[in-house]
């Protein structure tokens, strides 16, 4: 049993919605990212250029300051916690939306944070192919991302492989979940769960499901 889980993917990949049924079900603190709040999203899909700074500014902040409140309860009382972030997303985001000068800058910044949080005992990564996660944004309709280029979409996940490849003293387990549908489907689900509590190796592992 791990105490700390981070459940990572990208946009429309189902990381809120398995980090709630895991929480759930093991009855541990769940930690979701508090992205709806920044007002500078919306303005960024409109004018990325203008707003990818304060916007990777801001989430760097929020996603530090809800870690740090969170993880320091969890590292003191032991609690288990499931989070649907890691904070090396910004990282990722921000390598892909700002200038090379912007991003240095912001690398400076997430180095700082980053050694003050606790890091997880496992990072799950969740792919699906662009074509699914376009399907699910589309369902979930939030007006602010029915626009994003599928090119981004893939822009992110190269992002994530390359960061999560250089993990090498940290448990990584990246599943291709395109043919399960673990919210609907218990075995799926079920499946899914057993994975991520076998006992694993530091390094990253691949399964397709």
């Amino acid at each position: 049993m791990y105490n700390y889980i981070a459940i990572e993917g990208n946009i429309g990949a189902g990381k809120t919605t398995l980090s709630n049924m895991l929480s759930a079900e093991m009855e541990v603190t769940l930690l979701l990212e508090q992205f709806e709040d920044n007002s500078f999203l919306p303005k960024f899909y409109k004018e990325p250029s203008r707003y990818a700074f304060p916007l990777e500014m801001s989430f760097l902040a929020s996603r530090f300051n809800q870690l740090k409140g969170k993880l320091n309860n969890y590292s003191l009382f032991g609690d288990g916690v499931i989070a649907d972030y890691c904070l090396f997303k910004s990282l990722v985001f921000a390598k892909i939306n700002l200038e090379d000068d912007e991003y240095h800058l912001f690398l400076k910044m997430f180095e700082i944070i980053d050694a003050q949080i606790p890091k997880p005992e496992l990072i799950v990564y969740l792919h699906r192919p662009v074509t699914k996660l376009i399907q699910h944004i589309v369902k979930r309709g939030r007006s602010y991302e029915q626009d994003i280029p599928p090119d981004y979409l893939e822009q992110i996940h190269e992002g994530y492989m390359s960061y999560l490849k250089g993990l090498k003293h940290q448990k990584v387990l990246v599943l291709e979940i395109d043919a399960m549908d673990f919210q609907h489907k218990p075995e799926d689900y079920i499946h899914l769960k057993k994975l991520l509590f076998e006992p694993r190796e530091e390094g990253i592992q691949h399964y397709r499901l």
